[in-house]
């Protein structure tokens, strides 16, 4: 499942426009090329304006048995609930930004079919990566195909910026386990405190992670093995959603550890995905910059958070509306009858 080509052409075009702008060139910093990025993922010399499209997935962790959260596994089926009724903090940040919101169970531990969500539960929660396969072959794909399925309805809605998000009690572990194995690095670089745990919790999660990267470490792992040996349900919704969104020739703007983690999986399945990645910012969450590294992404903010559920991303949203914005609506120097720079 291939991405779709850039439109150099556009890029080309837009950056042109740049440099006749009423403005110093590169006076605007990374707001120009960003513009630029648009107008090769539409296929415009001016883009359109964005119409983003959040999908918070979510699914439990049977991995939270080692003592890896500082909150219990009911506090997903709890959350799942107060997206519904309009109280997370994605939820604000939607209505703020006029944002389809979509929440999609795809492996909650509990009944939520009672709630006006997206049912598309795989099973209830991943198993203890710590101790066999967290998902097993027909569970990954059943979980990617839940978040391609997503994205088509996003776009389908009319979205051209795609933002996934995540809820789930213990997939700080699962993330810093993909992490640690797609980059190579050590669980001491990776594996922070999530939820906010204590000394005891911090040290049980870096157990739980050795002990599942030791679990497969002489094993030749796919990229979706890795995914199924070491992640999590939501985890592979959201790889799923970014490969779909670059095979529809959408954008997908990367939150977070948990989408860093899940876009690193997507990206060894499509090794042209990073083209239609744009990161939004750095998490605090320990070993964040290494999977950004590793995906060739380079953040938009840095403002010390590690929430989650796509808040991030949203909150880049209205910079990305003015990089636009700016790109379309300035006078060229002709237009405003100034004169160019001298020769």
């Amino acid at each position: 499942m291939n991405s779709k080509p850039l439109d150099l052409s556009a890029r080309n075009a837009a950056r042109a426009r740049q440099a006749v702008l009423t403005k110093p060139p590169g006076s605007l910093g990374q707001l120009e090329e960003l513009a630029c990025r648009f107008a090769a993922w539409q296929g415009k010399s001016c883009p359109d304006p964005l119409r983003p499209a959040i999908t918070v997935f979510a699914g439990d962790h049977g991995v939270t048995v080692e003592g890896v959260s500082a909150f219990p596994s009911a506090v997903t089926i709890e959350m799942v609930r107060n997206f519904a009724n309009g109280g997370a903090a994605i939820c604000v940040l939607a209505r703020a930004l006029d944002a389809r919101l979509e929440v999609v169970d795809v492996g909650v531990a509990g009944d939520v079919s009672a709630l006006p969500i997206v049912h598309a539960k795989v099973r209830d929660g991943s198993r203890n990566l710590a101790k066999e396969s967290a998902m097993s072959a027909d569970e990954v794909e059943a979980a990617l195909e839940a978040g391609r399925a997503a994205a088509r309805r996003a776009v389908e809605a009319g979205a051209n910026l795609l933002i996934a998000g995540d809820m789930g009690i213990g997939n700080t572990t699962a993330s810093a386990a993909l992490i640690c194995r797609l980059t190579g690095a050590a669980p001491e670089q990776v594996v922070g405190r999530g939820t906010g745990v204590d000394d005891v919790g911090l040290a049980n999660k870096r157990r739980a992670v050795r002990t599942a990267l030791a679990r497969v470490a002489w094993e030749n792992l796919s990229g979706l093995d890795t995914l199924a040996e070491l992640g999590g349900l939501e985890i592979a919704a959201m790889a799923g959603f970014y490969l779909e969104g670059a095979r529809l020739g959408v954008p997908s703007l990367v939150d977070g550890f948990i989408a860093g983690a899940a876009a690193l999986c997507a990206k060894t399945m499509e090794p042209d995905l990073h083209d239609w990645l744009l990161a939004s910012h750095r998490s605090a969450e320990a070993g964040h910059h290494l999977a950004l590294e590793a995906l060739q992404l380079q953040p938009l903010l840095d403002l010390g958070m590690r929430l989650g559920e796509g808040s991030g991303a949203a909150l880049c949203v209205p910079l990305l509306q003015m990089a636009v914005r700016l790109h379309n609506e300035m006078a060229t120097f002709a237009e405003a009858g100034i004169s160019g720079k001298n020769e």
